[in-house]
Formats: structure tokens, C-alpha cells, sequence
């Protein structure tokens, strides 16, 4: 299932929604609105719930109706697609799993929630939804119901409260980046055909790294405590078996993963007193930085990239 076509634009909204209740928030609890609450802000949880509810509710009826209404319905029924894709698929669902996740974990936060209710209410929020979508696909003739996608959602929000469980904090972060590549068009249905879709179809263009937080791990050292390095999965040649329609004949397309070793820096340990830089920071913290890398291609190659994003 290709799925963040359907995912992304839930992620957005929530952010969107979340934050255009600001000017009624403030006026309703006299408090900065980028403040996060010390205690419980029962007007904010509130204002979370509802929003987040609504929001779910409305996106799983909009893709039940815009998008699967094009497929014929079939009883539910399972599919495994783990071969596919070399895996970037699964890739995608453990991160978005994870950062919706996040989100919730954070708003829930900001209303001043108990750490408690952020982890039960918060954190799972990416595996329900995720699920939910999978259900849909369930009962699509064109799709079906992956246990692969679910244990991908699950090992993102594992990632997630995992970590708050055992260091109560995210020493560990899944980040993605995203470089147009050369194939989107030959196949512009599968892959986009204006750099917003390719961002969120073309796996060729994608790439899904793990931050590790240097500092987090020695904080009596005097490494900067934004400094992280990375390791990163992405693929080329996709989808697999594909050929280059601008040449004559047509070539097959050659299929080789990729793996990548990188710094990063994390966004949430640069140092500010402002409320809003800091959410801006933890907002945008999913995107790795354009840094030096180096890659490894399953078919033997090395590669270094003085900027690889």
C-alpha cells in the first residue's frame, strides 16, 4: 500500500487544527500559548481531544469515500506485500507511526496531561490510526489488510514510548528526507507528477534515518548537545523490474538498496527562550539536515556525498 498519500495529509491538518485554536486558548487561560502547562489545563485536553477525534473521524470518512470509493469492495481479506518495495514502504509506516505518535504525545503534553495519559492516549495515537487505514485497505479489492504494515506502525510507536519508558526521552529519532530522483517520469501515476506528490510516492527520492542524540548518552561529556549522527535505508530502481522509457531501446532500471552514515542535528537541544522557536524546532525535527554522507549500495558500491539530503 502506498501509503502516505493518505497519512500526510492527516499529519498536517492536525498541526493546522491544533494551532488555529490558539487566539481561543489564550484568551480562555490568560497563558502563552506556545507554553506548555506545568499542570493539568483540563480547556486545552479538551480542546486536544476533540480536535484530534474529529479530525481522525473526518479523514478516515474522507479516504472511505474519496479514495477507496475508486476500487471495487470486496470482503475482508489479507495481503502480504513485504517483498515489495524493498521494504520502503514499511520504512514509511514506522515513521509515520512514530511521529504521529509523537504529536499526540506532545499536545497532550502541552495541556499539562500526566506522563501516564501522554504514553496511553498520546503515543498510540499513529498505531490506532494507521491501523484504522489498514482495516479500509482490508476490505478493498484493490488493497488488503498487511500484517507487515502493522507491525511496521507497531514497531514506530514501540520506538516511541519505548524510549519514554526506559530514559524518558527521545535519544533515538526517526528523520526522512527526500531528493527528487530521475524516475518520476517514466512512471507518473506510481511516482508523481509535481514534486509535492513525489515527495510523498516516489520511494526512490526518500530516504529514513535514525538520529542518535550523542550527548544524550554522555552528559557529563562536553559533546554539543545538539550533535547526532545517523544511519539512514533508502532504495533505487523502484518499483522493482521497472524500465527507462527515454532511451531506445528501452534499459531495465538496475535495483540496489541503499545505506547511508551521516550527521544530524537535533533541533529540540539548540538552546532558546522562546516557546515558540521551541515548538518550531520540535515541529520540523523530522527532517534530517543536509550534511555529508557516505553510501553503500547493495550492488558494491561506495559513494560520498559532500551534501546529501
Amino acid at each position: 500500500m502506498i501509503f502516505l498519500k493518505k497519512t500526510y495529509p492527516w499529519l498536517f491538518l492536525l498541526v493546522f487544527l491544533i494551532f488555529s485554536c490558539k487566539d481561543y486558548l489564550y484568551a480562555q487561560n490568560k497563558t502563552p500559548f506556545f507554553q506548555r502547562s506545568d499542570t493539568l489545563n483540563k480547556k486545552r485536553r479538551t480542546a486536544v481531544y476533540v480536535t484530534e477525534a474529529a479530525l481522525a473521524t473526518a479523514t478516515l470518512i474522507g479516504l472511505n469515500e474519496a479514495w477507496y470509493a475508486q476500487y471495487e469492495r470486496s470482503g475482508f481479506h489479507f495481503l502480504n506485500d513485504n517483498s515489495q518495495w524493498m521494504q520502503m514502504d514499511k520504512f514509511g509506516h514506522a515513521f509515520s507511526s512514530y511521529y504521529i505518535g509523537k504529536m499526540g504525545m506532545d499536545a497532550l503534553a502541552w495541556a499539562g496531561e500526566t506522563k501516564k495519559n501522554q504514553l496511553i492516549y498520546g503515543a498510540t495515537l499513529g498505531f490506532a490510526f494507521l491501523t484504522a487505514v489498514e482495516v479500509l485497505d482490508g476490505f478493498s479489492e484493490e488493497w488488503g489488510f498487511s500484517t507487515g504494515d502493522v507491525m511496521a506502525n507497531a514497531l514506530g510507536t514501540g520506538l516511541l514510548v519505548g524510549q519514554e519508558l526506559l530514559w524518558e526521552e527521545q535519544r533515538l529519532q526517526m528523520k526522512f528526507s527526500f531528493m527528487t530522483s530521475e524516475y518520476a517520469d517514466n512512471d507518473p501515476d506510481k511516482l508523481g507528477s509535481t514534486p509535492l506528490q513525489q515527495i510523498l510516492k516516489d520511494y526512490n527520492g526518500q530516504t529514513y534515518w535514525l538520529s542518535v542524540n550523542l550527548w544524550s548518552f554522555h552528559k557529563e561529556s562536553k559533546i554539543p548537545k545538539w550533535l547526532n549522527v545517523a544511519i539512514g535505508y533508502g532504495a533505487n530502481g523502484l518499483p522493482e523490474g521497472s524500465y527507462d522509457n527515454s532511451t531506445i531501446p528501452r534499459q531495465p532500471i538496475e535495483s540496489y538498496r541503499q545505506f547511508f552514515a551521516s550527521i544530524d542535528v537535533d533541533l529540540t537541544k539548540i538552546k532558546t527562550n522562546s516557546d515558540f522557536l521551541k515548538t518550531v524546532f520540535n515541529v520540523f525535527n523530522f527532517v534530517k539536515i543536509p550534511a555529508p554522507s557516505i553510501e553503500y549500495r547493495s550492488n558494491g558500491d561506495f559513494k560520498f556525498h559532500f551534501l546529501y539530503f
